[in-house]
């Protein structure tokens, strides 16, 4: 590791501890050379992730907006943050694991709706008839039918 103030490649590391998050390690390291001590951080390094929306546009996929989706389906509703919070990094977990760069947005969709029936069945519904686009009240009657009888 480079010496930020004297350039030298050479340095020792004197602590190492994990994040808060368990995501990435801190360093705290002194140089051979000049002995100033320095942090750096070391990461896990992930695939970017891409997202291919319905219309065939691409973004890269964004924890915090598949968050922000789920709960505006779940307010109001007696759901911990954290049970929320849990699913999403469930999903992301998944997705990732897959080793693959790219998903379909509606297989995201699936994997919010088929968690989302096991944690509350308003928010299930809710969410459901954003993501399936509901037309009319027997598309959304359908939908509850399947729901009752699982």
């Amino acid at each position: 590791m480079k010496c930020p103030y004297c350039n030298y490649n050479e340095s020792k590391v004197v602590d190492s501890r994990s994040t808060e998050e368990n995501t990435s390690i801190r360093r705290r390291r002194e140089c051979l050379k000049c002995g100033e001590r320095f942090t750096t951080y070391e990461r896990i390094e992930e695939l970017p992730l891409m997202v291919i929306k319905k219309g065939g546009s691409q973004e890269f996929f964004d924890r915090n907006k598949l968050l922000t989706g789920i709960l505006k389906a779940c307010e109001k509703r007696p759901i911990p943050r954290k049970v929320l919070e849990d699913l999403v990094k469930d999903i992301e977990r998944e997705l990732r694991n897959r080793m693959e760069t790219e998903v379909k947005s509606e297989e995201i969709g699936e994997m919010v709706m088929e968690r989302l029936k096991n944690v509350d069945e308003v928010a299930y519904v809710r969410f459901a008839s954003v993501y399936r686009q509901f037309k009319d009240i027997n598309i959304f009657k359908q939908e509850l039918e399947k729901l009752l009888e699982s």
